[in-house]
């Protein structure tokens, strides 16, 4: 029988998977031409009182608060930066790297345009610096107008980082405050999918002094593409508990779809959640071994000194969870997903909800928007056409509007998928999703985000909904392409 992937390569401009190393040497260009240090400063760095004006107006909180800086003798005839740039980096990323890495970035563009996550969040540039920005670019400041139109961003962080402040800026989309900037990023996480995605590679690189020279230049003047993000809410019975990440917030109100009916009582009281994600959600087993891999970083942090010994031990947490070994030794009701999930989709260019079957063998289900899963592999595969029609299927895109479903067996069976040896169970292309998880004989189900996993307790009684659906408005990034 044929193949449902295909050999052939897709475009350039489409999302590809690469290995890290070689990803990093095309990112980075280590063979290409020298760039002066102090000419790239000179490029990047704004004038002093737009530096201190903003940093000011974030550290007091308010929009305001930098406004002395404009009447100083420095705001007269400053010059207007060609490609204004601000870079935030999670230091604690990176192993021994973060530190460094940040006084390298100080050093290339200037103390105040570089922010430490602990220091300063994403929110508080877009709701302070960028305004204070805004302010006086409306109130004639040519410098702060043309800031404030060319800035972009680069993140230095793990694919989490670069989804806490594309949630961020997304707020500048919410309140029409346009131009947004795009985002650069240099990976410092373990998978880094996002950063495969838009070509900047999947791991620090070896000749970081260098590298990050290049990748700042690169940012400067890459192409910008679009990139869908997914809102995802959590309704859930009154009086649960449930360890959310900090991507997942609680909401007074939910507001699932009213044109699909929930089926049976809905209890009184109830919990709800809601956050963004860019790459994936995922329920299961897979979910569950990443929940597990956190709490034991978190418990002991000496074990985890960078993505490589990250990965090992991420591997051999799956072992021993019963990603291998849980069909052989336990009750059947506990292992399917088909025992606690029912799952609702809108297929494309689609206004009705339609019921879709759980795979009996499946014990964890992602639904994908990029091509990168998983540090770089791509389970839903390259797919021929003649496949792509038979199943109705289209070509999958980070822009299309449309999450790819497919579903992991087991601990041989998601393997053979990671080394890209077969592909994963398709189950479908959507453009909305809901998922019902009731308990039965299980007592908590596991999901993730972009990596970030929480434990979800369920109920026997009442069922919990998570609900999936497109942000109307795209993210924008800086591709190295």
């Amino acid at each position: 029988m044929d193949s449902p992937t295909s050999a052939g390569n897709s475009s350039t401009t489409r999302v590809v998977a690469r290995s890290s190393m070689m990803d990093w040497i095309r990112a980075c260009g280590l063979a290409g031409v020298r760039i002066d240090k102090e000419e790239l400063r000179r490029r990047l760095s704004m004038p002093q009182y737009l530096r201190l004006a903003m940093l000011d107006s974030i550290r007091k909180k308010d929009a305001d608060g930098g406004d002395h800086h404009f009447r100083s003798p420095s705001s007269d005839g400053a010059p207007i930066p060609e490609a204004p740039m601000v870079v935030f980096i999670n230091s604690r990323s990176g192993g021994r790297h973060g530190p460094v890495l940040k006084e390298r970035l100080q050093e290339l563009i200037s103390e105040e345009q570089v922010f430490d996550l602990l220091d300063v969040k994403p929110h508080e540039f877009v709701r302070y610096g960028l305004a204070c920005l805004e302010k006086w670019a409306n109130n004639g400041d040519i410098c702060a107008k043309e800031t404030r139109r060319n800035i972009r961003v680069v993140v230095a962080g793990g694919d989490g980082t670069v989804g806490w402040v594309l949630g961020c800026l997304g707020e500048l989309h919410q309140k029409g405050r346009d131009p947004v900037p795009p985002v650069a990023i240099i990976p410092l996480g373990t998978g880094n999918d996002l950063s495969r995605s838009y070509g900047w590679g999947g791991s620090f690189p070896f000749a970081w002094r260098s590298a990050i020279k290049k990748t700042l230049q690169r940012a400067t003047t890459g192409p910008i593409c679009r990139l869908d993000s997914w809102h995802l809410v959590v309704q859930m019975p009154g009086g649960e508990v449930i360890d959310p990440p900090h991507s997942l917030k609680a909401t007074e109100e939910c507001h699932l779809d009213q044109t699909l009916e929930i089926e049976g009582n809905v209890p009184d009281k109830l919990n709800c959640y809601e956050g963004v994600f860019y790459n994936y959600f995922s329920i299961g087993m897979d979910a569950q071994v990443a929940y597990g891999f956190h709490h034991l970083r978190n418990e002991k942090p000496y074990l985890a000194q960078g993505p490589i010994s990250n990965k090992i031990i991420y591997s051999s947490y799956s072992c021993t969870q019963g990603w291998f070994l849980t069909p052989c030794i336990s009750d059947p009701s506990l292992r399917g997903l088909k025992n606690i999930l029912r799952i609702h989709i809108k297929r494309a260019r689609c206004s009705e909800w339609e019921q879709i079957p759980v795979p009996k063998s499946v014990r964890a289900i992602v639904a994908l928007n990029l091509h990168n899963y998983g540090s770089g592999r791509n389970p839903w595969g390259k797919l021929k056409p003649d496949y792509l029609e038979k199943r109705g299927f289209v070509e999958a895109h980070a822009d299309d509007g449309l999450l790819e479903i497919f579903g992991l067996k087991q601990g041989w069976h998601a393997s053979f998928v990671m080394v890209e040896l077969i592909t994963a169970k398709h189950i479908a292309q959507a453009s909305s999703i809901r998922l019902e998880i009731r308990g039965g004989e299980w007592k908590d189900a596991f999901m993730q985000m972009d990596g970030e996993p929480w434990k979800q307790a369920m109920s026997q009684e009442h069922s919990t909904f998570v609900e999936i659906k497109r942000v109307p408005y795209q993210s924008l990034m800086i591709s190295k392409e």
